[in-house]
């Protein structure tokens, strides 16, 4: 039915959200037409606000301020510019920087490497990391990538390829969560915990 066009690019737009499908994306919007407190309206308005102030970091591809480009964790001196932490998405950036354990520069890949999804080498941000590797005297790269197949493949591809370069390549480790124990861990995560294990003293 032609009147039902506007809802149905709504629920188109809502479902290419990742974790989005169709079913949830249907709820959502009928949820935002029968509304009559004018959510769709502040909604609307929220996304333009973000479409026009908003960008990704041109340097490291985290989420900053469209006037404030490059972001702030680039051009902050205090932060060790010799080490690079390379993550998948700029949604990495705020969890590890919400950790407070990591005081480097940050490189945003912007996805993993998926033939399923039709994503290869050319569509991530590998030629970028190594124009940075040159040009602001890298030391160390920090792959800090998950641990499912994808991951490990672009972790791998990532350090074959910086075998060539004259930089440090570490990754994160991988182990037990804080406050659990063994017994409740499965083979893949002690695998790792103990492939990842560090001298003490």
């Amino acid at each position: 039915m032609n009147h039902l066009i506007p809802l149905d690019n709504l629920v188109a737009a809502l479902s290419r959200l990742p974790g989005i499908g169709r079913r949830t994306a249907e709820r959502m919007a009928l949820t935002l037409v029968q509304d009559q407190k004018g959510l769709m309206r502040v909604l609307a308005n929220a996304l333009l606000e973000a479409d026009d102030g908003m960008a990704c970091c041109e340097r490291c591809g985290n989420v900053t301020l469209a006037s404030a480009n490059p972001c702030a964790l680039c051009i902050r001196p205090r932060r060790d510019a010799h080490i690079l932490c390379v993550v998948e998405s700029p949604g990495d950036i705020m969890k590890i920087e919400a950790s407070g354990g990591y005081q480097g520069r940050y490189h945003a890949l912007m996805g993993k490497l998926s033939p399923m999804h039709g994503t290869g080498a050319a569509d991530l941000r590998v030629d970028t990391l190594l124009q940075r590797i040159s040009d602001e005297g890298i030391t160390e790269v920090l792959i800090a990538l998950g641990t499912d197949v994808e991951s490990d493949a672009t972790s791998s591809y990532l350090s074959e390829i910086l075998a060539t370069r004259e930089v440090d390549v570490s990754r994160i480790a991988f182990g037990l969560p804080a406050g659990s124990a063994i017994e409740y861990s499965d083979a893949a995560t002690l695998a790792h915990a103990i492939s990842g294990r560090q001298k003490i003293g």
